[in-house]
């Protein structure tokens, strides 16, 4: 089977205990949850995708949310075992849960490695107390570490996130933190610069000048410091935010940089189905509602002319160390890369790109200026097609 039929399921479970103030994600708190609704709802959803999706192979299954850790294992048994009955699985076939390192999660992660997951994605956040109570976590750094302990004992391949470019954190403070989560000799960590996002209560808070993170020259040098930090320990950046060993990169979220195929199932899921963005809809009781009606909680199926596609593809691509293929990028354009080529030309003689033979990629330097470089390349008529 091709790699072109080769397919990564995403499943979003949208409940969460609190809502973090940094958040944007599809997130909600709920006293009450029918479980056996709930698990019947996922299972009719995914059931529409594979009827529209025949004949493809599942690489990966990703557990998100909210907080997917809460969701009963047999829910998540029952949904792996429905989507390896509807695509015959590739060897290996990643399955990652996304966990809160709270004592309670924690004690289900026997139970989820029996029902067949391989990887888990723990949101530590960050190793110092105070920290975490800035950031609205439920839990402290010694639970949390007690919860990566049992990760590391359960599961095969375990990621943690921490989030750095706090309120006045000191180089120094995260540079002696870094060195503290890259001691634990976990295979992967993402780790994500504090950013402002619009709805959130930090919105509110920055808004009102209660809030202000570092600017673009003291969040570029902890940038360098992440980066060379994680590369001398062996965990090589091979996206923005990402650090891996060799062979330890996320499948699923490579799926999505690389611009393959993959379904989404739950409220607000996003999918790619060939020429076809999918979107579920987005509150619980809404998709709920939707897949008792239908049989599936889709809101929209937008049709991608040839550029969007080719800007979706590079726009993703460019996060990647690898770069992007232009042979590739031109041909999911119908022959026209939507690229301003002369502004390539000047961020190479700037030393912010590299092209290399079809291939295009960013520099370390290029890196810290990534927004700038999108904006840069993307030809402004490619934008409206």
């Amino acid at each position: 089977m091709t790699g072109s039929q080769d397919l990564a399921l995403y499943v979003h479970w949208p409940f969460c205990v609190s809502k973090c103030p940094y958040c944007d994600f599809n997130s909600h708190v709920r006293a009450t949850i029918d479980q056996a609704a709930w698990r019947d709802a996922l299972l009719a959803d995914l059931a529409h995708e594979a009827a529209l999706l025949p004949g493809r192979r599942l690489t990966s299954v990703f557990f998100g949310g909210g907080t997917p850790s809460l969701m009963p294992p047999a829910t998540v048994a029952a949904v792996l075992d429905a989507a390896v009955a509807a695509w015959p699985p590739a060897e290996g076939l990643e399955v990652t849960l996304e966990a809160n390192p709270s004592s309670v999660e924690a004690a289900r992660f026997a139970d989820l490695a029996r029902v067949g997951v391989n990887r888990v994605s723990l949101g530590l956040q960050s190793l110092d107390d105070a920290a975490l109570r800035f950031l609205g976590r439920a839990h402290g750094a010694h639970e949390g570490l007690e919860a990566l302990d049992v990760a590391q004992t359960a599961f095969p391949r375990v990621s943690f996130d921490l989030i750095y470019a706090l309120p006045g954190q000191p180089i120094e403070a995260w540079n002696t933190e870094l060195a503290r989560a890259l001691s634990f000799g976990t295979e992967h960590l993402s780790l994500y610069q504090l950013t402002i996002e619009p709805g959130t209560r930090f919105a509110t808070e920055a808004a009102a000048g209660r809030l202000v993170i570092p600017d673009g020259d003291s969040a570029a040098d902890l940038f360098e410091v992440t980066r060379g930090a994680t590369a001398a320990a062996g965990l090589q950046a091979y996206e923005t935010s990402n650090h891996a060993r060799p062979d330890a990169e996320s499948r699923h979220n490579l799926t999505y940089w690389r611009y393959r195929d993959y379904a989404g199932i739950g409220p607000g899921a996003h999918g790619r189905r060939g020429r076809l963005a999918t979107v579920r809809r987005k509150k619980p009781e809404n998709w709920l509602d939707a897949v008792t009606r239908n049989g599936h909680g889709i809101e929209r199926e937008d049709r991608l002319d040839p550029r969007s596609r080719a800007v979706e593809a590079l726009l993703m691509g460019l996060r990647l160390t690898e770069g992007v293929d232009l042979d590739r990028i031109a041909s999911l354009a119908n022959g026209d890369a939507p690229i301003d080529f002369r502004a390539v030309a000047l961020l190479e003689r700037q030393g912010l790109l590299i092209r290399e033979g079809p291939r295009l990629r960013t520099t370390e330097v290029g890196a810290l200026l990534l927004d700038g470089i999108l904006e840069a390349v993307v030809r402004p008529d490619a934008v409206a097609a």
